[in-house]
C-alpha cells in the first residue's frame, strides 16, 4: 500500500478574488505562514518522497517541506493546476456573468473550461499519476502539492463522489487529505486536514 499525503499550496500574491491557474504568482506572506505550519504537521510523518506541480506557488510549498524533511522534489505536470484556459486572470465577479463558468461548475463531469481542460481529464491524469506512484512506492508515504480543484478530483474518485457534486468537497490552503491505495481498494483517512496528519 502506498499513503498520499495531497498537500495545497498556501495563500498567494494575487489572493482570492481572482483565477489564478498557471500564473507563475508566488506566495504571499499569509501563504508563507500557512505552509510553514503544514510543514511542522507533516515533519511527524514519515514522508519518503515529495512529487510537485511545477507551478510556482507549489513549487514553493513543496521546498519549504522538502528544505524541512531533506528530500529533493519531483515535478510533475500531472499534478498541475487544471488549465482554465481563456479563465486564467480573471476576477471571479466576471466569471460569474459567464454561462461557460456557470455550467462548469453545475455540470464539471462533461464541462471544460473555454481553450482549457475538461475537468474529468483532470481527474484522470491525478488519479492515473497516483496510481502509477502506488506502483513505484509500495508501502511509503508520499507527499504530492498540488492545487485546489485538482485534490478535489482525487478525492472525489476515490470517495466515490460524481464530479457533478465534488463542489461539495472543501479543500483549504495548506490542507493535507490523506488517501491510502492498496490491493484492497482506496481508503479516504482524511480530508482537508488542518491539524494533525490522520493517518488511520
Amino acid at each position: 500500500m502506498a499513503t498520499f499525503l495531497l498537500i495545497r499550496h498556501g495563500a498567494h500574491l494575487l489572493g482570492g478574488d481572482r483565477l489564478a491557474g498557471d500564473t507563475p504568482v508566488k506566495l504571499s506572506p499569509l501563504g508563507h505562514e500557512q505552509v510553514a505550519a503544514m510543514v511542522e504537521r507533516v515533519a511527524k510523518v514519515p514522508v519518503k518522497a515529495i512529487y510537485s506541480s511545477p507551478i510556482e506557488r507549489t513549487k514553493q510549498t513543496a521546498a519549504a517541506l522538502a528544505a524541512r524533511l531533506q528530500l529533493p522534489v519531483t515535478y510533475r505536470e500531472e499534478l498541475a493546476e487544471v488549465g482554465f484556459g481563456e479563465w486564467i486572470g480573471k476576477t471571479f465577479d466576471v466569471l460569474d456573468a459567464d454561462q461557460r463558468w456557470k455550467q462548469w461548475n453545475t455540470f464539471r463531469s462533461g464541462s471544460g473550461a473555454p481553450g482549457g481542460e475538461r475537468m474529468i481529464d483532470v481527474q484522470r491524469r491525478i488519479v492515473g499519476e497516483m496510481l502509477r506512484l502506488w506502483e513505484v512506492h509500495g508501502h511509503d508515504v508520499v507527499a504530492l502539492v498540488s492545487h485546489g480543484d485538482v485534490i478535489k478530483a482525487a478525492a472525489a474518485y476515490f470517495l466515490g463522489v460524481p464530479l457533478d457534486l465534488f463542489l461539495r468537497i472543501e479543500i483549504s490552503l495548506a490542507s493535507v487529505t490523506v488517501i491510502r491505495v492498496e490491493e484492497g481498494g482506496p481508503w479516504v483517512l482524511g480530508v482537508n486536514g488542518t491539524g494533525e496528519v490522520v493517518m488511520g
